[in-house]
């Protein structure tokens, strides 16, 4: 329980100091813990993929019946049935493999360098190379590398909604927590793939890899047990109950024929011509296509499906029960209006006595507005409209862009002198 114990205890418990470690103590580390990534597990052979989607009960029936037809001559209709059912196997392979790629590019994204001091210098390394007790440099729109405890900390502000669903930036210091707390409250700690939006901090890292908070919730869904969806456990039950139909069926068809005497062949394939023609060849390619139909309309609203099934899933969803707001939207805070005092909907307030402004100098009062969110702002967007920073501060750059203003232009024009927090304000209105 690292936030329960003071920072300097910490960094003695890993053997590390303020300046970083050595060289030859990171060699022996990364021998030791290995690297700072989660583990991912082999991907599934392209070949086992393509024999797996032959193991529908409905496709084995269409498999037995065009061998049969094979074995007896009939080579066109075998050769149609090993067509749809080849291509049926094919569209599926190609879907996964191209949702494989698509989650494999995002987690590639995911991954930033990371600013650390090691032989009393600060230079940047690939996240990946950090062991613990490194010693971590974050500062606003930097991405958490990896776990650990917090040693210094100004006005510092992190986002872990992807761990504990809460969408509000969480204010981190550096005291020793005495109490047992859960996650979100271990304010002193911060953890592997949150968002910093406000401030600046150094940090002692405790935990790298599939150690982290983020690589234990990856190792529950690696070893997670997959579970059929709705739509698959209709056709299996679908298929099974079919399947059986139409052996009993072909049986007693067959029975008849003999029965009226019929030849044992001419019987045997009239049973096998009914048990094709009642198996519904094109169910399975027609299932595909319309799942990967709906994975692309997925992928183009930025949701990636790893498996076909999932979107019948998220279709047959009827009850959504959450209460995390920036969930179910954009979580972008906006400016929609603004007020000013003394104005009551463009008018002058009568009720404010002793305050005259004139309704020409709307304007003017609106552009102030704006200069003063710009200045007392520590926000930032990035010319690839990157935003960083607090979102409140974000929005109110962003109406400041609205009303035709040039933040960055305005900030070397008007020098910073200096800076007020709005904690130390909201202390001193206390007092």
């Amino acid at each position: 329980m690292f936030y329960k114990k003071e920072f300097k205890d910490v960094v003695n418990e890993l053997g590390s100091n303020l300046g970083g470690l050595s060289e030859v103590e990171i060699k022996t580390r990364l021998e030791k813990y290995g690297y700072n990534e989660l583990d991912e597990k082999g991907k599934t052979p392209t070949w086992k993929l393509f024999v797996d989607s032959f193991k529908d009960p409905l496709v084995i029936i269409l498999l037995i019946a065009a061998l049969v037809q094979v074995f007896l001559g009939e080579r066109f209709e075998s050769a149609i049935i090993f067509t749809v059912l080849i291509l049926n196997s094919v569209l599926g392979v190609i879907q996964t493999r191209k949702a494989e790629g698509s989650l494999a590019s995002l987690k590639q994204l995911s991954v930033p360098n990371a600013k650390v001091m090691r032989n009393n210098k600060k230079i940047t390394i690939p996240s990946r190379e950090l062991v613990p007790g490194d010693i971590v440099i974050l500062e606003a729109g930097d991405y958490v590398p990896a776990d650990g405890r917090i040693m210094e900390a100004q006005t510092f502000k992190v986002v872990e909604g992807m761990l504990t669903g809460e969408s509000e930036p969480i204010l981190k210091h550096e005291e020793k927590i005495d109490k047992e707390v859960p996650l979100g409250d271990q304010k002193n700690m911060v953890f592997s793939g949150s968002m910093v939006v406000y401030g600046r901090a150094m940090y002692i890292v405790t935990e790298c890899g599939m150690k982290t908070e983020v690589g234990k919730i990856a190792n529950l869904l690696e070893n997670a047990e997959n579970k059929q969806t709705p739509l698959q456990h209709k056709l299996d039950d679908f298929g099974k109950k079919l399947g059986v139909g139409i052996v009993i069926l072909a049986a007693i068809i067959f029975g008849v024929q003999v029965f009226r005497g019929a030849q044992l062949i001419d019987s045997f394939m009239f049973a096998i011509a009914i048990a094709v023609a009642a198996i519904p060849e094109a169910l399975s390619s027609i299932v595909t296509i319309v799942l990967a139909v709906g994975t692309n309309i997925m992928a183009k609203k930025q949701a990636v499906i790893r498996k076909l099934p999932a979107v019948e899933t998220l279709g047959s969803t009827s009850v959504i029960c959450t209460d995390k707001t920036g969930t179910l939207t954009q979580n972008k805070m906006t400016v929609v209006n603004s007020y000013m005092y003394g104005i009551k909907e463009g008018i002058l307030d009568e009720n404010i006595s002793g305050k005259e402004v004139a309704l020409d100098n709307m304007a003017n009062q609106e552009w102030d507005l704006s200069l003063a969110s710009i200045l007392c702002n520590d926000s930032d967007v990035t010319n690839e409209g990157v935003e960083i920073g607090d979102p409140t501060e974000v929005a109110l750059i962003n109406y400041a862009d609205k009303n035709n203003l040039d933040y960055k232009k305005l900030r070397e024009k008007y020098s910073r002198l200096n800076e007020l927090p709005l904690i130390v304000i909201e202390n001193l209105c206390l007092l």
